[in-house]
């Protein structure tokens, strides 16, 4: 069976509460009372023949809303618990958490009732401070926030070193 392979998108911003990431609470009733370690970048399958980035994008919009403008770059894979392989990209941007557009998932509930019922991929989102992002996030993403730290420690150091040489 091939490896299963999914891509997101993390969105990340700046400002006066310092870095701030934007994670995705999973809905359905699995995740309804967790909180510390279940949210996510969003992110999403693979189609066959698909992209990375093209997936990311794809399924930022239908889990969260419009991808707002900017270029992703890539960040870092990992392997989730049950062997997913995730590409994630970096986006510098912003989202109002209010305008939370998620598409939806059917699902057998309760167990073994016979009826099915709609649930949201994402029920919520939230900026978070990098702090608070380490502490709720599934454990398998945690290196995802590590290599944002790194990617903006480069691309700040790249900066400095680029006006000193003017």
């Amino acid at each position: 069976m091939p490896q299963q392979r999914s891509a997101g998108i993390l969105l990340y911003r700046r400002g006066e509460a310092g870095l701030q990431v934007l994670l995705g609470h999973p809905g359905g009733p699995y995740w309804a009372r967790k909180d510390a370690g279940a949210w996510m970048v969003p992110k999403g399958a693979l189609e066959a023949g698909e992209e990375p980035l093209v997936a990311a994008m794809r399924e930022f919009a239908e889990e969260v809303g419009p991808v707002p403008p900017g270029t992703p770059v890539p960040l870092r894979t990992v392997r989730q618990n049950g062997g997913k392989l995730v590409e994630v990209f970096a986006l510098e941007g912003d989202f109002d958490p209010r305008t939370l557009a998620s598409n939806s998932f059917e699902l057998e509930w309760p167990p073994r009732s016979g009826r099915m019922r709609s649930f949201p991929e994402m029920d919520r989102v939230e900026w978070m401070t990098m702090a608070e992002a380490r502490a709720r996030i599934l454990a398998s993403q945690e290196p995802l926030l590590d290599a944002l730290d790194d990617l903006l420690a480069d691309a700040a150091r790249e900066k400095i070193e680029q006006q000193a040489g003017k």
